[in-house]
């Protein structure tokens, strides 16, 4: 039963020790777009010369960074949206000491704006840009709503770039061992809208230990039979309940 599902959850919760680990279906519930889902991006009707998972690729950037910037400005603008009852709710259990680490695959930058601080960014952020050249950080209004086809430094004139971890390149590696040790020393992990098939990320789960596997997602998570606890309903009706907690 649903309901006594999340009478457990909220009881697993109340012992602490928590780390989140959250990926593109999260956001979905402040109206973005996530990836992988029938009606994500990739799935979506394109118009532009090039498949999305080839746009976001290092080698299209150097190569295309006018058709980048187009599909980058048009598909992933997260400035406008804000964060969601999710989001909330994370911020509020770091907040009472009971959440250690949100571990996130997102590039949205929705859980500092909720709140959170201890948000481990596997795959960067979209609010850092710097100048491939120079290294110079600029503005990201400047590269979202600039009127270049492709924001260029204003110090050197070379091509600026999102921080974030684009199709063949590595993860860095210092964000990846501070999950590993996140991970290794939580009590409780709660999957979040991830569907746990995107590498090395995947990998991380082999990292916790802990007694309390959590898994809210709305498609099946692949070993989602080791979780202790599985919800695949409406992530808001999961989190509007969770928060009647702390309400």
């Amino acid at each position: 039963m649903f309901e006594d599902r999340v009478n457990k959850l909220k009881e697993i919760i109340k012992q602490g020790h928590i780390v989140v680990f959250t990926g593109a279906g999260i956001s979905t519930l402040s109206g973005m777009k996530d990836f992988r889902s029938p009606d994500g991006l990739y799935n979506e009707k394109n118009e532009f010369d090039a498949m999305p998972e080839e746009i976001l690729s290092h080698n299209y950037f150097y190569q295309h960074p006018t058709e980048f910037y187009k599909f980058y400005r048009k598909k992933m603008n997260c400035l406008p949206f804000e964060p969601n009852v999710a989001h909330k709710l994370i911020s509020k259990l770091e907040d009472s000491g009971l959440l250690d680490a949100v571990i996130t695959q997102n590039i949205d930058n929705l859980h500092q704006k909720s709140g959170s601080r201890n948000v481990i960014e596997l795959h960067g952020t979209c609010m850092r840009n710097y100048c491939v050249k120079c290294g110079k950080e600029h503005d990201v209004n400047d590269v979202f709503y600039g009127n270049n086809k492709y924001p260029v430094c204003d110090y050197c004139n070379h091509l600026v770039r999102p921080d974030i971890v684009l199709y063949d390149e590595r993860l860095n590696m210092n964000k990846f061992m501070s999950a590993q040790k996140a991970l290794n020393m939580a009590k409780t992990c709660i999957v979040i809208g991830s569907s746990m098939t995107v590498f090395p990320a995947a990998n991380l789960l082999s990292e916790f230990y802990g007694p309390n596997l959590v898994i809210i997602n709305r498609d099946e998570v692949k070993n989602e039979k080791w979780a202790d606890i599985v919800f695949h309903e409406d992530m808001k009706l999961v989190f509007d309940e969770l928060t009647k907690e702390y309400d």
